[in-house]
Order: C-alpha cells, then structure tokens, then sequence
C-alpha cells in the first residue's frame, strides 16, 4: 500500500522549495502527498518579496479535514510562520502522536528573508520540538533554537544536536552544508548516539527548497515504515542526486532548485 504524507507548510510560487517541493519530493520517494498551506510567498529564485499568513483557524482546519478522511502515515512540517499558526499545528496533531513528525524549522529563505517571526522561534521551542520524530535543521537554525553560536566543528554539531534532543525530539538530523570542507556530513543524533552521512560537497547554486526536499524525502522514507537511520541515509541520497543532476534545468537567475525528479528522467532517456 502506498503510504500518504502531509506537508504542513508554505507556498513557493517558482517551485523550488515549500509545499512545491514537499510534493515532488515526497512523490519521488513513493508516497502520496498531501498539503496544509501556512503561508503564501512571493518568491523567485533571487529572493522572497512578500508573505502572506494564512489565519491560523483556517491552518488548523486544513489539518483536521484531511485527519477526518485519510489516512496520514507520516506528516513534515516546513515554514510556520507565526506563534498563532505553531499552536493551530500544535492543537491539530495533539491527538496523533503515534504518527512520525519530521520537523524542518524554516527560519531563513536561501536568499536571506525572514521566514518565521520573533516570538514564532520561542513557540516552534516549546510547541513543536516535542511532537519531532526527526528534527532537520541547518547548522545555523540549530544555533538559534539553542541561542548559541554555529556549530563550526563535527564534535559541535553532536553537542548541540544532543542538546536539541533535550528540548523534546526523538531524534535530531543535524545538517552539515554549513561546514567548511569537501564534504556535506550530515549527522543523525539521539541521546545517546550519533551516526554519520557523508557526501562529497556539489559546487553549484542550484540548492534552493534542498532543507524542505531532504525532510519531505525523509518524511516518505518513514512512512514506509523505515527507522529514522535508514529512512535519513535514503533522504540524503535522493537529495545528493537532485542537487548533482539540477544543472539539466534552467530556472531562473538566482538559486535554482533541485532535480526532484532526476531519477526518473534519467530512467526515461533509456
């Protein structure tokens, strides 16, 4: 049976990231995929110029008609916005815990605007992080839900992915792109251990939507009933592709997003 997956978070009108990309992304790891909106931006691949929030009730109710007719296998939260729209998602899932939450705490766009108010980081803290199956964030979100600095070494991101863990996730997918180095570690922490991605590190400005690619890939992977580790090395590897094989598109002038269907179009050509 094909598992199905809601997205929870916000639109990206070029496609690249937010609800579009969640789509893709969980489509190409085999799953059905399903979608709340919380925000609609207008957005490029140069920038975002503008947000509109969707009312928080309306969020909610977007959650609860698909909990009253489908069946949800797994559920990856992406940009929340605002406090008010935390605390709908928050109320929306209170009754739906034995279901996997894969949370990417979208912060900042790839081109610098902000994605999430002020007061928003303090309620994603303490409503969000204890509903995460798997908590994604870059080496910069992890710092600010911490109130500490970037992780700038291997030992440093263990540390404050274990940190993370305390706040209330199972597990915490710290993401290393952010150090130096050839290569993109990705580490998957728990309290009790660590485990390791490698991948050599893609030169290219295609990486915009590649945080909400990897956590709608990894979202798919545990609706099909892989564990966080084995569902991780399975997100990073479709990830590792879309971004090595982005440069056959040609979109936009900016960060052009990644190949989320690479695989495909590449079994196609034969």
């Amino acid at each position: 049976m094909i598992p199905n997956v809601l997205s929870i978070a916000g639109s990206d009108p070029s496609g690249g990231a937010g609800i579009q990309a969640d789509i893709k992304a969980i489509s190409a790891n085999g799953a059905f995929a399903m979608a709340a909106l919380t925000a609609l931006t207008a957005q490029n691949t140069q920038g975002v110029s503008d947000i509109h929030f969707v009312p928080p009730a309306f969020v909610q109710s977007q959650i609860e008609a698909i909990f009253a007719d489908i069946r949800v296998d797994a559920v990856k939260i992406g940009m929340i916005a605002t406090a008010e729209i935390s605390d709908a998602i928050a109320r929306s899932l209170s009754g739906h815990v034995s279901i996997p939450v894969v949370l990417d705490p979208v912060m900042i766009a790839k081109g610098g605007a902000s994605l999430l108010q002020e007061d928003a980081v303090a309620a994603l803290r303490t409503l969000l992080l204890p509903l995460a199956t798997v908590l994604t964030p870059n080496l910069p979100e992890a710092a600010q839900l911490l109130g500490v600095r970037a992780a700038v070494t291997r030992d440093e991101m263990v540390e404050q992915g274990q940190a993370l863990c305390a706040l209330g996730p199972q597990t915490v997918l710290m993401k290393g792109g952010h150090l130096d180095g050839e290569t993109s570690p990705d580490c998957l922490v728990t309290a009790q251990d660590a485990i390791w991605f490698e991948a050599p590190r893609i030169r290219t400005a295609n990486t915009h939507g590649t945080g909400c690619t990897l956590s709608s890939a990894l979202a798919a992977q545990l609706a099909k009933g892989l564990a966080p580790a084995a569902a991780a090395a399975a997100a990073k590897s479709y990830v590792s592709t879309a971004v090595a094989q982005a440069g056959d598109l040609s979109v936009g002038r900016g960060h052009g997003p990644t190949h989320h269907f690479a695989s495909f179009y590449a079994n196609s050509k034969g």
